[in-house]
């Protein structure tokens, strides 16, 4: 396993990301597909195996159970504190990112985790209720006081990513090193102006649905799995675009082919191709982590990447709200 650092923090992470959103307990309200108890400490014990040291996680994943089932998996393995990088993200919560919000989710979040300290703290989505620099001074604090080690934002627009930058760069409190946007090969709208910010800033990106909720990996657009049948977040992203996107699909499968690879193998090459840091796979069986984690050992040709990205066309916006 290949580990990099995290924008300016002292964050070392191996080259992907054990996905939170695979874990926790199933239910109407947020997901059917999800792993319990067990199944999460299985995987997050084969991951570890594997090297990686990195989990991502949110407050809100299947009501919270997400980080309850982490936080056991790590202490009930007997995994060190110190050899893990804990993430998690705070706003799909009452307040949103208010002072008042963040400071109650942060001691929520630690809590369902077992731990005192977070690795890295992000920001789940753009709060428009709430003052940037209200955000940011709460975040900063959290930082000053041990709580948490670095900083990320997930989706947003570029304007907004860039302007919370700017209130912590004028204000001396710590900007993000982190971005965990939308971004695979089925959807690249972030190209235009949220990605080119990230890395004026030095940002890591760190990017969700690597694998475009398993589009990616597999030449029928859907697999017949549990979480292809029942994944109505990912059905309503991808599904509108099918017709279209089905074609990108083929073409990952040719270079698989070519390459005597997996598809979900060639989908994350582009993607190191493209300067990511760690994708976030919320795999569900041990044989798909397996083979994600070998993606980064594939470095494709030019012709490969343009080959891959020729057929994209303009997609509506998935993430920002």
């Amino acid at each position: 396993m290949e580990y990099v650092k995290l924008g300016n923090s002292d964050l070392n992470v191996s080259r992907i990301a054990v996905g939170g959103m695979s874990f926790g307990k199933p239910s109407e309200q947020f997901h059917l597909w999800t792993l319990e108890a067990d199944e999460t400490k299985e995987m997050i014990s084969f991951a570890y195996d594997l090297g990686v040291n990195f989990i991502d996680t949110a407050n809100q994943y299947s009501g919270g159970t997400s980080e309850e089932y982490i936080g056991r998996a790590i202490r009930e393995l007997g995994i060190p504190r110190d050899k893990i990088i804990l993430a998690s993200k705070v706003y799909f919560n009452e307040g949103r990112l208010s002072r008042k919000a963040i400071q109650r989710e942060i001691e929520g979040t630690l809590n369902r985790l077992g731990t005192d300290y977070l690795d890295l703290y992000q920001i789940h989505r753009f709060d428009y209720d709430t003052p940037i620099e209200e955000t940011m001074e709460t975040l900063n604090e959290l930082v000053v006081s041990g709580k948490v080690r670095a900083l990320g934002a997930s989706a947003m627009y570029g304007y907004q990513f860039h302007n919370m930058q700017i209130a912590a760069e004028q204000n001396g409190w710590r900007k993000f090193d982190t971005l965990q946007n939308h971004y695979n090969l089925l959807y690249r709208e972030d190209e235009r102006e949220l990605i080119p910010v990230a890395k004026q800033y030095g940002v890591s990106l760190i990017p969700y649905s690597p694998l475009a909720g398993g589009h990616l990996s597999h030449l029928k657009w859907l697999s017949g799995s549990k979480r292809s049948s029942l994944d109505r977040m990912s059905a309503a992203k991808y599904n509108p675009t099918m017709d279209q996107d089905i074609l990108i699909v083929n073409r990952v499968g040719e270079l698989a082919e070519k390459y005597n690879v997996s598809m979900a193998a060639v989908s994350l090459a582009w993607l190191y191709a493209k300067g990511v840091s760690a994708p976030i796979v919320g795999a569900t069986k041990k044989e798909h982590f397996a083979d994600a984690c070998t993606a980064y050992t594939l470095k494709l040709e030019a012709e490969d990447i343009a080959y891959l990205e020729e057929l994209y066309l303009p997609h509506k916006v998935q993430g920002a709200r």
